[in-house]
């Protein structure tokens, strides 16, 4: 369940990224980020094929199964709750994904500033 005083970058309430894959540092479907989540799982992304194989070939396998960790591997055409350092990364590289900034926690502001976001924002 999404804590309830939870905000975007936007300022307000924090919306739900995705219940299918259930994603989020806490696995609650949103992309809430406290302190106890030092990776900063707090961007909704749009994975797209070319941004999966980016972050694979960095170091970051998003779309590979772990089923001892009941992880499904995120597909082509699903939200995922990124770490905001790896969105910087992919950002830096020119091969930033799209994002859902209604479900973007306001820890990313921390990490990257708000016309940013708003560039990759497909929900504005």
């Amino acid at each position: 369940m999404i804590n309830k005083d939870a905000q975007n970058v936007l300022g307000i309430p924090l919306e739900p990224c995705s219940m299918k894959p259930l994603t989020g540092f806490y696995r609650d479907g949103s992309c809430f980020s406290g302190p106890d989540n030092p990776g900063v799982h707090a961007v909704c992304i749009y994975a797209t094929e070319e941004f999966l194989a980016f972050s694979k070939a960095v170091g970051n396998d998003l779309s590979t199964p772990i089923p001892e960790y009941k992880f499904p591997g995120v597909k082509p055409g699903e939200s995922w709750c990124l770490s905001g350092p790896r969105f910087v990364q992919a950002h830096e590289a020119g091969m930033a994904p799209k994002i859902f900034i209604h479900s973007t926690h306001e820890r990313m502001l921390d990490l990257i500033d708000l016309d940013t976001l708003k560039s990759y924002a497909i929900d504005l």
